[in-house]
């Protein structure tokens, strides 16, 4: 019998200025948080399914930057990046995000992402709180379609943590 998890993503706007996702994982925190963070595992489930991870360059520290570009399934190519303000292994990591090119003008020159892992019964708990500059880099942020990719791609993520030991 194929395991069929039924936690969901779940984004709010609790403020002006915040996006909220929350998705259960049953996984414990230390593998949710390594998910994250490795780039031997970002590169198997970050994007969307038929996006290409082609850089993956990420120095968790604090002060430290990281970088990802994606080929795009529908052609084209799309990169972020930005520094990692705190890092408390396997609890949260905070790290300011840009868009490259286009993207960063529509999303209002970036965002404060806090990103945290609860583990209850063997089960984490991923928030991520992104805070905007304004509420039309948030709105913009939303009419993008940021939505299914997040779904999609934490769908991608609970895939992979079945499959890791």
């Amino acid at each position: 019998m194929v395991h069929q998890s039924t936690n969901r993503l779940v984004i709010t706007t609790p403020s002006d200025l915040e996006i909220v996702a929350r998705r259960v994982f049953d996984a414990p925190r230390e593998l949710v948080f390594d998910a994250w963070t490795k780039p031997e595992h970002l590169r198997r489930w970050f994007g969307r399914e038929g996006d290409e991870l082609i850089i993956c360059e990420v120095d968790l520290r604090p002060g430290g930057r990281y970088r990802f570009v994606w080929r795009l399934r529908e052609g084209g190519q799309m990169g972020l990046g930005g520094e990692y303000r705190e890092v408390v292994r396997p609890e949260r990591f905070v790290a300011t995000e840009v868009f490259e090119g286009d993207e960063m003008e529509v999303m209002g020159g970036g965002t404060l992402n806090t990103t945290t892992f609860e583990e209850r019964d063997g089960k984490t708990l991923m928030t991520i709180t992104s805070l905007y500059r304004s509420r039309e880099a948030r709105d913009s942020a939303i009419a993008t379609g940021m939505e299914s990719g997040m779904v999609e791609t934490t769908d991608r993520l609970e895939k992979l943590l079945a499959a890791l030991p």
